[in-house]
């Protein structure tokens, strides 16, 4: 079997604490639970890449507020934001894990995700 590495797939998940990072791709979807739009964030440095989900919902508003403004797009009531302003952003953000239990298994789940945006 021939298998393609693309462009930054040889990249390792970058390690816990502060990083630099330039959003280099972000990918809509639904989640796979509840069917909430999201878009997916890939933060990376030279060292290795991250990747966050936003939900659009009531609760994720706030994390979506903060990464917009931290890069530096205003987001006031009465406007849309539009995803494709975030890439070639550069930021701050502080790399962590997150676990919780999966809905459909009930096993526990970690993840690595970036919180804290800062503007860079």
């Amino acid at each position: 079997m021939k298998i393609a590495v693309e462009k930054g797939q040889e990249k390792t998940l970058l390690t816990d604490g502060q990083q630099r990072v330039t959003i280099t791709d972000i990918e809509e979807g639904n989640s796979e639970n509840k069917g909430i739009p999201f878009f997916a964030v890939r933060f990376e440095n030279d060292e290795g890449y991250v990747s966050h989900r936003f939900y659009q919902s009531e609760a994720g508003m706030p994390a979506i507020i903060g990464l917009f403004e931290e890069a530096g797009i205003e987001a006031k009531p009465g406007k849309e934001l539009d995803t494709k302003q975030l890439m070639g952003k550069e930021l701050m953000i502080e790399v962590g894990e997150r676990s919780y239990i999966d809905p459909v298994t009930h096993n526990e789940r970690t993840l690595k995700q970036a919180v804290n945006f800062l503007a860079s």
